[in-house]
């Protein structure tokens, strides 16, 4: 008997079990496809085939090679699983909404969340109290305030954090005072600390402010002494972060980054092993990519050229998309700029086959109010790209999300540092912005640690900025100059304004997970 004779009664023998009956030419064409493969990962093949084909609840239990030959394609050529997507865009308004379970101590998946962008006006609280218990169960469990089980010297000098309600029962000083709360203003000029069961008037005049960016709406802790209604502040400082290797054991296989999956890609060995693999693959940011710019226009020509024979795995464009301020014509405008980018990628066949373009509007794009998230440009405008360039053009919302193999990256175009620095109860004297601005995001587990008055928010999708568990990579697209920090083993990186930076961008390659910085050489000469 032949080597693939035999293989052919292994694969009759493995759906007979199953209750199909496979056709000679469909048993032929299966053995042809696993002959190079080892006795132990034929077996795994034809496993995951059947599982695949039992899922289709077929109406006759006899296999043509049609229906081999599909089954194959769609679950095996790639080895991956149906849910195992290597490159996958997700949108802000599919973000998955979690909650705390405090009975089995771990998050869980909101199923009953619905898509509505104004819902009732509980919401308003209820996504701040959703991030303040996030952050408290974080900051309770970290090794300054974690009691142990068993006493010892070392934890008797543990901080304790307190509830504000704790404070206001009190009717005399109390000192050593550590409190999480909300900063905010509930009478003009003057700051309280708020959390779910009160609030207190702060005195910030002996105040040591600790590294960070602290804005209103931003949660803080606050050490100090409370006496006579005040707490009296002495020191201000950001809650601890938490990486995510810490964070994992409260999510167990959640799929907590959003896409089809039900389960973490993070700890998938397939996408791993793909991700290894392509040493070269590379995904390139820019920002403040003007289409109506023909200069810009020219050396997106050059980019294009230089990359067309390696194409990398995606080039993100991140908005505004045009030059001119906004106006009733901007629509028009960007369409025909759009028509006209398609024509500049079309000649460039490798990278059109190969690369996945992916847009994320800025604030001054069509046609959207100034709220987070914002939605994608409207199919209205992108038809033409969209049609000429079929599945290679990705329009997604601000932010978005953006899975490569295992790993997960956060993108957001927003003036953050701008916006930050400007609305800081107090200037860091010393230390670098964008350090300072790394550690605020992260210890506040969103995109936008403003208040709604500054940076208005749709309540009900406010999971769309978190940034809890923290991703691989956030890229803060900003006018500011470009930068790449690490903190707590997160990068966060801003590419820095297309044209105002000489053309200069970012490039993060996921195999050696390192962001390079690039540039277009200037050819005028």
């Amino acid at each position: 008997m032949t080597e693939l004779q035999q293989i052919r009664l292994e694969i009759n023998n493995a759906f007979k079990l199953s209750g199909f009956t496979i056709r000679k030419e469909a048993s032929v064409y299966l053995a042809e496809q696993l002959v190079s493969l080892s006795p132990q990962e034929r077996k795994k093949q034809i496993d995951k085939l059947l599982t695949h084909i039992l899922h289709q609840c077929l109406s006759h239990p006899v296999l043509e090679k049609q229906h081999i030959e599909v089954a194959y394609k769609e679950c095996s050529s790639s080895g991956l699983e149906e849910t195992e997507t290597v490159l996958n865009v997700i949108d802000a308004f599919s973000v998955p909404k979690l909650h705390y379970d405090n009975e089995r101590n771990k998050f869980v998946k909101d199923v009953s969340a619905s898509n509505n962008l104004y819902p009732e006006p509980k919401w308003k609280a209820q996504f701040l109290i959703d991030r303040y218990t996030l952050i408290w169960n974080r900051t309770a469990r970290n090794k300054l305030f974690a009691k142990e089980t068993l006493p010892s010297m070392e934890s008797e000098n543990r901080f304790q954090l307190r509830k504000i309600e704790v404070l206001q029962s009190s009717s005399s000083r109390v000192d050593d005072v550590i409190v999480l709360g909300l900063l905010t203003q509930l009478t003009e000029g003057k700051y309280y600390l708020e959390d779910p069961t009160g609030s207190v008037l702060l005195d910030l005049t002996e105040t040591r402010y600790h590294s960070g960016l602290f804005t209103e709406s931003s949660f803080v802790l606050a050490e100090g002494y409370y006496d006579d209604r005040v707490l009296h502040v002495m020191g201000l400082v950001l809650p601890p972060a938490e990486s995510r290797a810490t964070s994992l054991p409260f999510f167990g296989s959640l799929n907590t980054f959003g896409g089809k999956s039900k389960t973490l890609l993070k700890n998938s060995q397939n996408l791993l092993k793909i991700e290894q693999d392509n040493e070269d693959g590379m995904i390139v940011f820019i920002s403040d990519v003007w289409f109506d710019n023909l200069k810009v226009i020219s050396k997106l020509k050059t980019l294009f050229a230089g990359y067309n024979d390696f194409p990398p795995i995606a080039i993100v464009f991140m908005g505004e998309f045009l030059s001119c301020p906004y106006g009733y014509e901007h629509s028009t405008q960007l369409k025909a700029a759009l028509t006209n980018l398609c024509d500049v990628i079309f000649p460039f066949t490798k990278l059109r086959q190969s690369c996945k373009f992916i847009f994320v509007p800025g604030r001054g794009d069509p046609v959207a109010p100034n709220i987070l998230p914002r939605p994608a440009i409207p199919n209205s405008i992108t038809k033409e790209i969209r049609d000429k360039l079929g599945d290679s053009v990705i329009f997604t919302t601000n932010p978005c999300r953006i899975q490569y193999c295992t790993q997960e990256l956060v993108i957001i175009r927003q003036d953050l540092v701008t916006k930050v620095c400007r609305n800081s109860i107090h200037f860091p004297e010393t230390g670098d912005i964008p350090d300072h601005l790394t550690k605020t995001l992260l210890s506040q587990c969103t995109l936008s640690p403003l208040s709604l008055g500054v940076q208005p928010v749709y309540w009900k999708h406010a999971d769309a900025l978190s940034l809890y568990p923290m991703p691989d990579l956030v890229v803060v697209a900003d006018h500011f100059q470009p930068y790449t920090r690490m903190y707590q083993d997160c990068q966060v990186m801003n590419p820095g304004s297309f044209p105002r930076t000489e053309f200069s961008f970012k490039v993060y390659v996921p195999a050696s997970r390192t962001v390079e910085d690039s540039q277009i050489p200037n050819d005028d000469t």
